[in-house]
């Protein structure tokens, strides 16, 4: 099963170049880095990025990060997935862009 990270232009940046991150600022706050399924990544990116530009879509493999992923209750009860380790690019099998158009974002067709 896919999961999905968004990332800013400088975390994804800081992605790249480091090979490895905690994540972005709220990842950081809560000790994990928080992720998406493909069913609640829309509204993610809607609540907590709203209008931005520039931002990446990351998928991971969640069966691949075995017991460092939780599941676990947030937003309207929903199980969320949580990374509690750091993320490498190793772990990321693709990204996209979401690009940002007449203020909405552009998730694409084919998340698989």
């Amino acid at each position: 099963m896919l999961i999905y990270k968004i990332f800013r232009a400088p975390e994804w940046a800081q992605l790249q170049a480091e090979g490895q991150t905690q994540g972005a600022p709220i990842d950081l706050t809560d000790g994990y880095i928080h992720f998406s399924t493909a069913e609640q990544v829309i509204e993610t990116v809607a609540k907590h990025f709203a209008g931005e530009p520039d931002l990446m879509l990351l998928a991971v493999d969640a069966d691949a990060a075995g017991d460092t992923l939780k599941w676990e209750v947030s937003r309207g009860g929903a199980l969320f997935p949580h990374l509690y380790r750091e993320l490498s690019m190793p772990d990321v099998l693709w990204t996209k862009p979401l690009p940002l158009e007449n203020g909405t974002h552009i998730f694409p067709d084919d998340m698989t």
